[in-house]
Parts: structure tokens; sequence; C-alpha cells
């Protein structure tokens, strides 16, 4: 299963929209060099599928790549069905691996009061840093075990 970069989004403080910069640095085992969301723990890299954006965009909603707080957005990936445990190959150097399927949102965020319905929770993934290195838009995306 193949899919495709379609943003690479960080911010420097938690429980704010991402901005898409483009490219990063992923460091191992800590996540975007400069993200807020980096650290020493096992949601070092959020992911979410341009395609689940596309379900709020289709509920009226003016929301683009990062506005979930996700640092990168993929496109024609099913990150649902991946399993904890997957491996993912981002461009020539990065190794991710699956850590968590979805999360619990203790606060609602402003898309949920927006459309009644927010989808990083159910349909974002998170994953831990194997092999640091850079990320561009465009990067393919290899799932290599599951």
């Amino acid at each position: 299963m193949t899919g495709k970069v379609a943003a690479v989004c960080t911010s420097d403080t938690k429980g704010v929209r991402k901005s898409n910069v483009g490219e990063a640095v992923l460091q191992e085992e800590h996540g975007f060099v400069g993200d807020a969301h980096a650290g020493g723990w096992h949601r070092q890299v959020s992911l979410l599928a341009l395609e689940s954006v596309q379900k709020m965009r289709d509920m009226g909603l003016d929301v683009n790549p990062g506005d979930f707080a996700e640092n990168i957005t993929t496109e024609k990936l099913d990150l649902v069905s991946l399993p904890i445990g997957t491996k993912m190959a981002l461009g020539e150097e990065v190794l991710l691996e699956v850590t968590q399927i979805g999360k619990e949102c203790h606060n609602r965020c402003a898309i949920y009061y927006q459309a009644g319905d927010c989808v990083m929770p159910k349909e974002g993934i998170f994953a831990r840093v194997l092999q640091g290195g850079k990320v561009s838009v465009g990067n393919t995306i290899k799932v290599l075990e599951q």
C-alpha cells in the first residue's frame, strides 16, 4: 500500500491549528524539530488523511491540512486500517511506526463546535519516529509491514 504526503504541518504551541510548512525534519524518537507535540512519548507524530479533511469540507467547513493539528496530511492511504506496529517509510530517509489509532478528545475543539463532529479523534493516527530525516510534500509513503 502506498500514498503520498499532502502536507507537512507544525506549530510551536499546543492546542492550535498547525501550519503547512512544506517540509520539516523529523528527529529520531522525538518528532518534528520545533513542533509543540514532539517529545519522548508514543505520539511523536500525528497523521490524518486528506480524505478525512475533505469529509469535513463536505459538511460545509472551511478547513485545510493542519487545521486538525495533524503533523502529516496523507493522500491515498487508508490510515485507520493500519494496525498498531505497522511501519511506514516516508521518502528516502524516514521510518515511522504506528503507535495509536485515534484519540480521546478531552476538550472539544473549535472544529467540533462548528460542525458537531471532528475527524481527528476517530481517523487520525499517531506514530513514533524510528529513523529521522526530512519529510516534504509529495514524498511517497510506503507501508512496509501490517
